[in-house]
């Protein structure tokens, strides 16, 4: 079990550089537009679009590895007052909750893919992008975020299965301030020191 959730934290991790390098490609393509606009009065016709293409693709890739280390963003001010077991039930419904919104997002996402192949559609710009490529490639990004959110519920529930409160708890629940420290620490001492 811990080896097949290790490869899909690799996976995930692989999809979140993969979209991390589409957005900073955006910004320097945005940014080298922008000063070619300052500088020559020409632009790069199309930054804009390929911009935000790059935005919802990167964000779609690196939604899996996000979730994995527990890095979204959840409102929790009730939630460090409720009894541990009721902490552990509500975040499993909340991950039940969140991967069936996204298996929704996937399914309607295989639509409008479809939708796009069969119209042979194209962008509405002078690139006149056929939209196909950008969506499919959002698609494979929500398929990866879904399939890992999948395979996170299953571990979860292997672990409350088998009473391993702990194990499940370091899985889904939300990071607390002391974990968050920690991390912090860790990182410190594992960076480069100086004079070595």
């Amino acid at each position: 079990m811990d080896r097949g959730m290790a490869a899909i934290r690799r996976f995930a991790q692989g999809g979140l550089w993969f979209g991390g390098a589409l957005v900073l490609m955006a910004a320097v393509l945005i940014g080298i537009d922008v000063l070619m606009r300052k500088f020559l009065a020409r632009s790069i016709g199309g930054a804009d679009e390929l911009a935000g293409y790059s935005l919802a693709i990167g964000t779609a890739w690196g939604l899996g590895a996000t979730l994995l280390d527990r890095a979204h963003i959840r409102i929790d001010s009730l939630y460090g007052l409720f009894p541990r077991k009721l902490r552990l039930a509500l975040d499993l419904l909340a991950l039940i909750l969140f991967v069936g919104f996204f298996a929704l997002m996937t399914w309607h996402g295989l639509g409008v893919v479809s939708q796009s192949l069969t119209s042979g559609s194209r962008s509405q710009s002078a690139l006149a992008t056929p939209t196909v490529i950008p969506q499919s490639l959002w698609l494979l990004g929500l398929a990866l975020f879904f399939v890992v959110g999948l395979a996170l519920l299953a571990h979860a529930a292997i672990l409350i299965a088998r009473r391993n409160v702990s194990a499940a708890e370091q899985a889904i629940s939300t990071r607390s301030a002391a974990e968050e420290v920690q991390e912090e620490i860790r990182e410190l001492w594992s960076g480069p020191r100086s004079g070595s």
